[in-house]
């Protein structure tokens, strides 16, 4: 009982997230803490070294997790896709953009019926995202460049809601990319350029 009410008064001292470098800071034996932790339910091993406090803050959202892992980093391809209401399907997979060298399937965590993957990105790419919600997540427009960038295409292109797409924007962007990006923006604005003959204007904003 003392063992389990000592745990408790470290666990206070502890974020929703945390490394086992945190818990070194809340008690000179932190193998046996998070061992014992582990046992009664009190917290939830995401990888090796990194931990959920869930007894007392509960499970975190995919994002703010994702993006616990890989520090730093952003959400973003599909996920970030269906998060804007660009695409409706609901991915199984959440992209994390990291300039991590840690990256690959292998390095994947499976958490609440998602798969997080991580995908490294150059220095010059990492940017076009903001923090929102405890996580980072990219804008619409390079959600867009990172799924054509990592997956070649943008599947079900004709189906796209781009109500709040800023294609000049997205044309800027894109010349910080390997040419074929550039290629499949030009060729993705002309498929929705069809929307604009059927009622749908494709939006074009001005750069700030």
């Amino acid at each position: 009982m003392k063992a389990e009410k000592a745990s408790h008064k470290r666990l206070k001292f502890l974020p929703v997230l945390f490394r086992k470098q945190d818990a070194e800071k809340v008690t000179s034996h932190p193998g046996m803490f998070l061992t014992r932790a582990l046992q009664k339910g009190l917290i939830h091993r995401l990888n090796r070294g990194n931990y959920i406090n869930s007894f007392l803050h509960g499970f975190p959202g995919v994002e703010e997790v994702a993006c616990f892992l890989k520090p730093p980093s952003y959400i973003s391809c599909e996920w970030a896709l269906n998060y804007h209401g660009i695409t409706l399907q609901s991915p199984a997979v959440c992209t994390v953009v990291t300039l991590s060298t840690s990256v690959g399937k292998k390095r994947s965590v499976q958490y609440q019926g998602i798969t997080i993957e991580f995908s490294r990105i150059s220095p010059l790419l990492f940017f076009g995202f903001t923090y929102q919600n405890r996580h980072y997540m990219a804008s619409p427009e390079k959600a867009i460049l990172d799924t054509i960038y990592y997956r070649k295409a943008i599947p079900a292109q004709d189906e796209l809601e781009i109500d709040e797409v800023d294609f000049n924007l997205l044309s800027e962007w894109a010349k910080r990319f390997p040419a074929y990006v550039s290629r499949s923006v030009r060729s993705l604005s002309n498929i929705l350029a069809g929307q604009c003959n059927h009622g749908k204007p494709v939006p074009q904003k001005n750069l700030v």
